[in-house]
C-alpha cells in the first residue's frame, strides 16, 4: 500500500514543474488527484496517467468561479478531499519605482489570493475528511528578498502568514496546514533564466549540495506533508532549498 492509499487530492499548477512531480508522485503512492492548470496547457503524467489515477481539470486559479468548480469536480470525480495542495504561481522580476498596478495585482491574485480562496472552499471537505492537509507553495523568498522581487515577496510571506493562521484555525478539525519553501528550483517559471549556464551555476554554487533543485525533490516534501508522517506538523515552513538560505 502507498503512503496515499485511498486519499483524495487536489494538485493546483500541476501541468509542469512542481505540481506535475507531486500529481504523479501522490498518484503513484495511491492518491486520486485531480490535477488543475490553465486551460490550454497541455497535461503530461506519463505511464500513470492511464491508470485514471489524475484526472486533469483546466482552469484559471484567479478565475472567481474556480475553487468552488474545484472542490465540486473533487466530490464528483473522488466523492470528497483529504489534500489541497495550492502550488500554482508565478513569478516576476520588475523594481517597486517602475511596478505597474496591473502586474503587483496579478502576482497576489494568482500566488496569494488564489491559495486562500482555494482553501476556504476546501475547507468543509477537509473538515469532513479524518487526514484533512492543506499544503501550499511559498518560497525561500517568504522570509527573504533581492532586487526586482517586491511582488513575488509580498505575495509568497503572505502565503506563510495565511498557512500558520489556517493551521491555528483548522487544528481544531484535525487539518493540518504547512507551507514547502522552495529554493533555487528548475521549473517552468525558472527555465528560461537557468538555461544561462552563468545563471545555474551562480545558483547552485549557493547550495550547499552543489546543484539545483528538481521539481522531484519538493515533490517529495509535499508527500511527506500530506501523508501520515506528518499528521503531527503544522503550522510550519519546510524549506526544500539545498541549503541555500544557510548562506543568507
Amino acid at each position: 500500500m502507498g503512503r496515499l492509499s485511498g486519499r483524495k487530492a487536489i494538485v493546483t499548477g500541476a501541468a509542469s514543474g512542481i505540481g506535475q512531480a507531486s500529481a504523479v508522485l501522490f498518484a503513484r503512492e495511491g492518491a486520486r488527484v485531480l490535477a488543475v492548470d490553465r486551460p490550454g496547457v497541455a497535461f503530461d503524467f506519463g505511464d500513470i496517467a492511464g491508470e485514471g489515477r489524475i484526472v486533469p481539470l483546466a482552469l484559471d486559479v484567479t478565475d472567481d468561479a474556480a475553487p468552488a468548480a474545484a472542490a465540486d469536480a473533487a466530490v464528483e470525480q473522488f466523492g470528497g478531499l483529504d489534500i489541497l495542495f495550492n502550488n500554482a504561481g508565478i513569478g516576476d522580476s520588475v523594481l517597486a519605482a517602475q511596478m505597474t498596478d496591473e502586474a503587483w495585482d496579478r502576482v497576489q491574485s494568482v500566488n496569494l489570493r488564489a491559495v486562500f480562496r482555494f482553501a476556504r472552499a476546501a475547507i468543509p471537505l477537509l473538515t469532513a475528511s479524518s487526514a484533512g492537509r492543506i499544503i501550499n507553495t511559498a518560497s525561500v523568498m517568504a522570509e527573504g528578498t533581492d532586487f526586482g522581487l517586491s511582488a513575488y515577496c509580498a505575495s509568497k510571506a503572505g502565503v506563510l502568514g495565511l498557512t500558520r493562521t489556517l493551521a491555528l484555525e483548522l487544528g481544531r478539525h484535525g487539518i493540518t496546514a504547512n507551507a514547502i519553501l522552495p529554493g533555487a528550483i528548475l521549473t517552468g517559471m525558472t527555465r528560461d533564466s537557468f538555461a544561462r549556464s552563468e545563471v545555474a551555476e551562480v545558483w547552485a554554487r549557493k547550495s550547499v549540495l552543489r546543484r539545483l533543485g528538481e521539481p522531484m525533490d519538493v515533490a517529495r516534501v509535499a508527500l511527506f506533508l500530506a501523508s501520515d508522517d506528518a499528521s503531527f506538523v503544522t503550522g510550519q515552513a519546510l524549506a526544500a532549498d539545498g541549503g541555500l538560505t544557510l548562506r543568507i
